[in-house]
């Protein structure tokens, strides 16, 4: 392992998280997940991808989550945490934000954080006022 390479978990582990992803960006309102080629998923509401599951993108063996932040999200929290953050390829000067999750420590909350703030700012204003509401 290179020196600056985090400890990585199982690929069994990695698909029980996968899951585990998907279950929480599907009870938003009105959001599917859909896969996005071999190792990819995307999800969207109302057809406004606001989330990606990238799994070994371009060979990098890793499992992240990518999402839409909000403006200077994304190098605030990559540059606090680079542990656990990172500005995603292609879309992260776009403003989204890359969470790994093949860590051996993942924060649920966070998790369900990111991918709520991502669903806000894809989803339409009165879907978003009407869960706003609800929670």
């Amino acid at each position: 392992m290179a020196p600056n390479q985090p400890k990585l978990v199982s690929r069994k582990v990695v698909a029980g998280r996968r899951a585990r992803v998907i279950a929480i960006a599907e009870a938003l309102p009105e959001t599917s997940c859909q896969p996005a080629g071999e190792s990819h998923h995307d999800a969207q509401v109302r057809g406004k991808r606001f989330a990606y599951l990238l799994d070994n993108h371009h060979g990098n063996a890793r499992v992240a989550l990518n999402c839409k932040a909000g403006p200077g999200v994304n190098t605030l929290l990559a540059a606090q945490h680079p542990d656990r953050y990172h500005i995603p390829a292609y879309v992260g000067k776009q403003g989204w934000l890359g969470l790994w999750l093949d860590l051996p420590e993942i924060y649920w909350d966070e998790v369900r954080d990111v991918l709520v703030n991502g669903w806000r700012l894809a989803a339409p204003k009165k879907l978003v006022a009407a869960f706003e509401r609800a929670n």
